[in-house]
């Protein structure tokens, strides 16, 4: 099912909407729609015909970042090397949870308002799951790890380095302890196979 475009002025109101949205939740301030009305100095109806919740909204605005990481996912499971993959692909989600205000919210929230969010919920947890399987088949990590042994471990090097970390230095903080944690997950000398560093890259 195809949507119909959206007439000029509509798709301005949506960009400046949205553009407000997302400097709303860079700052941390929780979305309400009055509030971003009254930014984006448009009547609180025309917000409402855009976006008739502020749960909606909040899951466009972390659309882009959803987007780029499932495309991150498939590029990594055309990798042939297993280990390499999962690293990369880890390495992007964690750098994604830590610069994207949106994401947490988005991605830990038990139902879904557009139908879009989960089909990427969907295909990152996929994507996710096969690159696991293809590491542990490959007897490069732990065959006792799970997804459901990952995303909290993920979560936790996010809320470290949220916490612990100023913003300046909140990726390379992640990145150091995803390295830490993928070291300690990684079965040691497989086949000669260096372990992942904290980019994802193999050297």
């Amino acid at each position: 099912m195809t949507t119909a475009p959206l007439r000029k002025d509509a798709a301005r109101n949506w960009e400046r909407i949205v553009a407000v949205a997302r400097d709303l939740v860079d700052e941390g301030t929780p979305l309400q729609l009055n509030d971003v009305a009254r930014r984006a100095h448009l009547g609180v109806g025309t917000v409402y015909r855009h976006f008739p919740t502020a749960d909606a909204l909040l899951e466009t605005v972390a659309a882009p970042c959803l987007e780029a990481l499932a495309a991150h996912g498939e590029q990594a499971l055309a990798d042939d090397n297993p280990k390499r993959a999962l690293a990369g692909f880890l390495t992007h989600t964690i750098e994604a949870q830590v610069t994207d205000a949106s994401l947490s919210a988005v991605t830990s929230a038990p139902t879904d308002a557009l139908p879009r969010t989960t089909e990427l919920k969907l295909t990152l947890r996929s994507v996710g799951g096969q690159l696991l399987e293809r590491a542990c088949a490959a007897g490069v990590v732990r065959a006792d790890l799970t997804s459901d042994d990952l995303v909290p471990l993920m979560c936790g090097i996010a809320y470290a380095a949220n916490v612990h970390a100023v913003p300046a230095t909140r990726v390379e903080t992640a990145r150091r302890y995803l390295g830490m944690l993928l070291e300690g997950l990684c079965i040691q000398n497989s086949g000669g196979d260096p372990a992942p560093t904290g980019d994802g890259s193999t050297g």
